[in-house]
């Protein structure tokens, strides 16, 4: 029809409406800070307007080096609103990394909180670009007294498919990558995790998960959608944790399974929470233990799966109504799955190397690839590394090993480049994991692949015990040979503290080097 127009879709738009829809009620709880959306509205438009005065231009790169802080929260809306490009860093990685992504990405503007401030002073020494600083939290609080005087600014997003975000791999096997978001992918994103989650007006939602992971899952914007409460979170601890479920009502959070796992042995895990409490889990699927644990003190998990490059959850585990009249052991088996695609995306595939789809039958291992509106632009000044990631046809390339089950949803077996490969015989690490982290006395695992003079590779185990646990390396085998294939237990098992990245996976590349220097015979 002639005449009609449409708007590009943007993430912000959640906020402008929400000032109106839910003007008067609360938005963000951060400490002692609490507003209402029209004034998270009216702030997130004065930090446009803050940046414009600072020669933030259309396009230029604005980072942001802070915990889960009101400010973080407010970045995701303040600075696409000045047609900026935002990039939150992580707060734990090394000064050398953040100097490396300020200059990769030419960043104009850091906003930096107290806590990380020495830590941006350290990559500063060495960056190659020296941004306009500007301070938040004590004692210099820049931040509020710049944002209190600056006009409001809302630039209008006239291509929905431009940049909206960058946000940097952990950088595991070599220089992270700036996994370039758009505006369009963001906003579908956003009412994809609203739906999955079921938020709405009376939801409160804690900030566990960090806002520079993946843009926080794409909740900045979510939670604003749906109306619901920001409570803002610094640090993870799970006494704060419990502390928010049942003082501030709050009913929604992301969470690893090892943050789970503190939940669950914390003093305060002590009777069922007073209302229903919806978590979603990312990383390796919860073992059946923890899961029967926290359905005992009324929290319900959900697994989701995705990459940086997916805008986070591509893939959500959705329970289906007929599930929870199984016997539990059943149900387990079906929940911790990775799922089907979410709500805005393409059906997933699983395929081989020839990129034909394997059959749908729960055994027969592929490559799981995706594709749709939340699928990344590519990467950042890498032009060649976006070549390898996608195929021809658009589908991206996970890198992760899994299976296709005939109700249509997809299992991760393992990494790629985690299956090791034992005389001709493909073991997924992940299943000697799950076996021995049944264990009682196991807390955490991670199972490698050693060079064998016979056998090509085998596995070895390395091992965090739960505190006050003991057991030996000898017993600890017996228990995985009497649960799976004999050739699939661990040749070594090592015990201590497992390696992790900046944003908390187990580094795998770094015990593949050291299993390297085991002897085995």
């Amino acid at each position: 029809m002639s005449g009609m127009t449409f708007a590009e879709l943007t993430p912000t738009a959640f906020a402008a409406r929400a000032a109106k829809v839910y003007a008067d009620r609360l938005a963000v709880v951060d400490r002692e800070m609490h507003y209402s959306y029209a004034e998270f509205w009216d702030r997130a438009q004065r930090l446009a307007g803050l940046l414009a005065d600072h020669g933030v231009r259309p396009g230029d790169r604005v980072a942001v080096i802070a915990p889960n802080t009101h400010v973080l929260l407010e970045a995701h809306h303040g600075v696409p609103l000045a047609g900026a490009v935002l990039v939150a860093l992580n707060t734990r990685l090394a000064p050398a990394e953040v100097a490396y992504i300020l200059g990769h990405c030419r960043a104009r503007v850091v906003i930096v909180d107290a806590s990380c401030r020495d830590l941006l002073d350290e990559a500063l020494r060495h960056s190659m670009v020296q941004p306009i600083v500007v301070n938040c939290g004590q004692p210099h609080d820049e931040y509020e007294s710049q944002l209190a005087g600056a006009a409001r600014l809302a630039v209008t997003v006239t291509d929905e498919r431009s940049l909206l975000s960058i946000n940097y791999t952990s950088g595991t096997t070599g220089r992270p990558k700036g996994v370039m978001y758009h505006h369009r992918g963001a906003y579908l994103q956003a009412l994809a995790m609203a739906y999955h989650a079921r938020l709405d007006p009376s939801s409160r939602y804690l900030w566990t998960l960090p806002m520079f992971h993946t843009n926080g899952w794409c909740f900045p914007w979510a939670v604003t959608a749906a109306g619901a409460v920001h409570h803002c979170l610094r640090k993870v601890n799970p006494a704060d944790i419990w502390h928010a479920i049942r003082h501030d009502g709050v009913t929604h959070f992301c969470a690893a399974p090892v943050v789970l796992g503190m939940l669950a042995d914390d003093p305060a895990a002590t009777a069922p929470v007073p209302h229903p409490v919806q978590v979603f889990v990312g990383g390796a699927p919860p073992r059946s233990a923890l899961l029967a644990r926290l359905r005992a003190l009324g929290i319900e998990m959900r697994h989701l799966y995705g990459l940086t490059e997916t805008f986070g959850p591509a893939v959500v585990c959705e329970w289906q109504p007929e599930w929870r009249d199984l016997p539990d052991e059943r149900r387990t088996a079906l929940v911790v799955r990775q799922g089907i695609a979410n709500v805005v995306g393409e059906p997933l595939r699983v395929v081989d190397s020839a990129g034909k789809d394997v059959p749908a039958d729960g055994a027969t291992t592929g490559e799981i690839v995706l594709r749709g509106n939340n699928l990344m632009l590519g990467y950042y000044r890498d032009g060649e590394a976006t070549a390898t990631a996608v195929t021809a046809d658009g589908w991206f390339r996970s890198g992760d090993i899994g299976v296709m089950h005939p109700d249509g949803y997809v299992e991760l077996r393992d990494r790629a480049k985690d299956v090791i490969i034992s005389g001709g015989e493909n073991i997924a690490s992940v299943e000697v994991e799950n076996t021995l982290a049944e264990h009682p006395a196991v807390l955490d695992t991670a199972v490698v692949g050693a060079p064998h003079p016979n056998w090509g590779e085998v596995p070895v185990a390395y091992v965090t015990l739960r505190p006050d646990a003991a057991i030996g390396e000898a017993e600890l085998v017996a228990f995985v040979r009497a649960r799976i294939a004999r050739f699939k237990a661990p040749h070594r098992v090592i015990f201590g503290e497992l390696p992790r990245t900046s944003t908390g996976k187990i580094q795998k590349a770094l015990l593949r080097q050291r299993a390297f220097g085991i002897v085995l015979e």
